[in-house]
């Protein structure tokens, strides 16, 4: 068997393994987001987010896409040039987190602790030369693979070294963080970092 054919077995039966997950109580009603349809297991480019929105993921079954959040983040990759083709893209926790009224949550530590096996098997298999962290969240799920010291708000669009990668840290495309923390402007320059970034690997 070619190694894509072995890439593409390994993910094959850990998407199952996924489809199977019960370690969450609160999440067992929901199905992992994790197939074919987050990219090609030979992309270069990995980028990571929180988790699937209610809205969004969790219905598409496609990581950023069906909410606003995925919307911005198309058109952030399309100024630099990316396609969804050009990458694979996963979240720090597989399923949708919910509060008991049904909106969205921040996965807790435990659910990103249960799920990291997860990540680390999928980076083990795409094995990119680059990893972007869309928001805290993502950035802090990478220690459990290999731990650093990075915080989002001193580490955001600064190429880095993790684990044998470069590793570009970003926020989160969603429309609070745009309104809140990191506008349009200064996230599309975010992206002309990751391209740079791309230059190198």
């Amino acid at each position: 068997m070619s190694a894509t054919g072995t890439k593409q077995a390994q993910f094959k039966q850990m998407i199952a393994e996924a489809a199977g997950c019960r370690r969450c109580p609160a999440m067992c009603e929901r199905a992992a987001v994790l197939s074919e349809l987050n990219g090609s297991v030979g992309a270069r480019i990995m980028f990571i987010g929180e988790a699937p929105g209610r809205k969004g993921a969790d219905q598409t079954r496609v990581p950023f896409s069906g909410d606003q959040s995925g919307k911005n983040f198309d058109r952030f990759l399309a100024s630099i040039g990316l396609g969804r083709r050009d990458i694979f893209i996963t979240s720090a926790a597989l399923c949708n987190p919910r509060t008991e009224s049904g909106a969205n949550r921040k996965p807790s530590r435990t659910e990103l602790t249960n799920c990291s096996s997860f990540l680390r098997r999928t980076m083990e298999i795409v094995d990119p030369a680059l990893v972007v962290t869309l928001g805290s969240v993502a950035l802090d799920a990478l220690s459990a693979i290999e731990p650093h010291h990075l915080k989002l708000r001193d580490a955001a669009a600064k190429i880095q070294r993790w684990h044998g990668r470069v590793l570009v840290p970003i926020y989160h495309p969603s429309p609070q963080v745009l309104t809140s923390h990191r506008r349009e402007a200064q996230q599309l320059a975010d992206y002309k970092v990751v391209a740079r970034a791309i230059q190198q690997v």
